[in-house]
């Protein structure tokens, strides 16, 4: 997958994650043939985070969507076993309309409440000023006096944060895999080896 800045990480956090059931749910009651459903998302989630821009992008679902197909139908072109009927009838799928059904909203509150989940696990400093800046909408100033520590400090704790977050993110979630060998394990004080060797 490719690397997301913190940016597009945060962007994919509050904008795609949400979605990642019901498409998941979309592709496993279709015949994929060599294609796996996790694949599939890995390589949808490689393309957005790869993207120079998102600006352009009005509905993060129906793109996820979008994106998702077109994978697929890349995998279908570049496969001799699968037949022109099953590529075009795929082709021809429509994406789910933007109406929530109640497994999509049931769906969309636990990836929230797994979203929380991960903001919970962040070092306390790192939360507070994510919550403050990302969740509450305050300013970095504002955060900075809401916590009585220089600007500059909120944006190394929101810099941590999503790093963090995008880290867990592009492991799918998944908390407990090891740690990219480019970065330092974060301390439970929220810093790293290094910060705390300097001490």
């Amino acid at each position: 997958m490719a690397l997301a800045t913190p940016e597009r990480a945060l962007w994919l956090t509050r904008h795609v994650l949400v979605h990642e059931p019901e498409l998941r749910s979309w592709l496993t009651r279709r015949s994929v043939p060599g294609l796996e459903v996790d694949d599939v998302i890995q390589e949808t989630y490689a393309i957005l985070a790869g993207l120079s821009s998102v600006e352009h992008i009005h509905n993060p679902r129906i793109y996820l969507f979008e994106v998702a197909k077109s994978v697929i139908l890349q995998s279908f072109r570049k496969s001799r076993l699968v037949s022109f009927s099953a590529l075009a009838e795929f082709d021809a799928l429509l994406i789910p309309d933007d109406v929530p059904s109640p497994e999509a909203i049931a769906s969309g509150r636990q990836e929230l409440g797994r979203l929380a989940e991960m903001i919970e696990k962040l070092p306390p400093k790192c939360r507070e000023a994510f919550v403050l800046r990302k969740v509450r909408g305050l300013s970095q100033r504002e955060a900075a006096v809401a916590m009585n520590v220089s600007e500059n400090t909120i944006e190394k704790h929101i810099g941590k944060a999503l790093n963090m977050l995008g880290s867990i993110i592009g492991r799918g979630g998944n908390r407990d895999a090891a740690a990219s060998n480019s970065h330092e394990p974060i301390q439970a004080d929220g810093t790293d080896r290094a910060a705390r060797d300097r001490r």
